[in-house]
């Protein structure tokens, strides 16, 4: 046998280079399975995943699906939105079509299961059925206030909020 050579040496150094590598992102990787920052950024993200569905069905409705369009509403809401919503009989003559253009969390309370959202949201509003010209599309923020259910994420509250000058 011949003794190791200068190739060998750099083979053998990059495969205790890659074995490092791999122990160390093994290592860190077990540290932060258990780290509550994964968990948290885990609730953050499924409660900012439900409240942009949620506006996007809070701020849309079809005035032929008024029953449909209610049920869905109820579906996202909780709290006193929810009962305001038990009351509202929506026009039958216009429709709107709400886009979430974007979206993030300003607060979220994981103990208290309790979230503030805030958001852009393009609407397209028209008469039911669409007989009455193109729609006039819109732009606004609003602010949301969500609580953990056991059925998940539900808005609370809902304001919109003022427009500034840029």
């Amino acid at each position: 046998m011949r003794p190791p050579g200068r190739a060998d040496r750099r083979r053998w150094a990059a495969v205790a280079a890659a074995a490092l590598l791999c122990g160390g992102a093994g290592w860190s990787y077990a540290r932060a399975a258990g780290d509550g920052t994964r968990a948290y950024a885990e609730t953050r993200d499924t409660a900012l995943a439900a409240g942009r569905e949620h506006l996007a069905r809070l701020s849309s409705y079809d005035g032929r699906r008024a029953e449909e369009d209610l049920r869905a509403w109820l579906e996202a809401s909780a709290g006193e939105l929810h009962e305001e919503l038990e009351r509202t009989e929506p026009p039958a003559e216009v429709s709107a079509r709400a886009t979430v253009t974007d979206a993030a969390l300003t607060a979220l309370d994981d103990r208290a299961g309790t979230a503030r959202l805030i958001a852009t949201v393009r609407v397209e509003t028209s008469a039911a059925g669409g007989t009455a010209g193109p729609p006039a599309t819109d732009r606004t923020r609003l602010e949301a206030d969500l609580v953990r259910t056991g059925d998940g994420w539900k808005v609370t509250a809902l304001t919109a909020l003022p427009a500034t000058g840029t």
